[in-house]
């Protein structure tokens, strides 16, 4: 179920789907990314699940713990890249 309010909830599913790859690639753990990104495991889950949409904050802090710029973190599309 997309987070309540969310004018684009297919995007924020894309975007989750999108973060673990990043994750994996990089060879994070969910609690490893948390952990760097000094965001909460729980928090990592429901982006990846499509469930929370994420602030600025959170993906700076997401784009600084994967060692990406912040583009590359948004850089993703409707097939899922």
């Amino acid at each position: 179920m997309p987070p309540l309010g969310v004018k684009y909830p297919k995007k924020i599913e894309l975007f989750g789907d999108h973060l673990r790859r990043l994750r994996e690639r990089k060879g994070f753990s969910q609690q490893a990314l948390a952990d760097t990104a000094d965001i909460t495991k729980i928090t990592v889950l429901r982006i990846e699940n499509g469930r929370n949409a994420p602030t600025l904050d959170i993906l700076l802090s997401l784009s600084e713990a994967l060692e990406i710029p912040l583009s590359e973190l948004m850089k993703f599309d409707e097939d899922g890249h």
